[in-house]
């Protein structure tokens, strides 16, 4: 049984192939079928980014229901706040 697959695991399976694919010594059958595999794993990666949005903007919600967005604050900012 192959264990469950997780984002984490995803985008670590995406980094290996983005090195093997740059080095430039794959054959190219060999380099298509890993190019097939980055893209199954891209579209895995970005339904469960979308998937965590949703659950956040759920969770997120007040007790009348709206959401309100707001911007994460920029950790570069050098202190300074963000203003609402």
């Amino acid at each position: 049984m192959a264990a469950k697959q997780t984002f984490e695991k995803a985008m670590k399976q995406l980094e290996q192939i983005v090195q093997e694919m740059e080095s430039g010594d794959l054959p190219l059958e060999k380099a298509i079928q890993k190019f097939e595999e980055g893209i199954r794993l891209t579209r895995f990666c970005t339904e469960k980014l979308d998937e965590t949005e949703k659950r956040v903007t759920l969770l997120m919600g007040g007790t009348d229901g709206q959401v309100s967005e707001e911007p994460f604050p920029d950790h570069g900012d050098k202190g300074e706040s963000v203003s609402q």
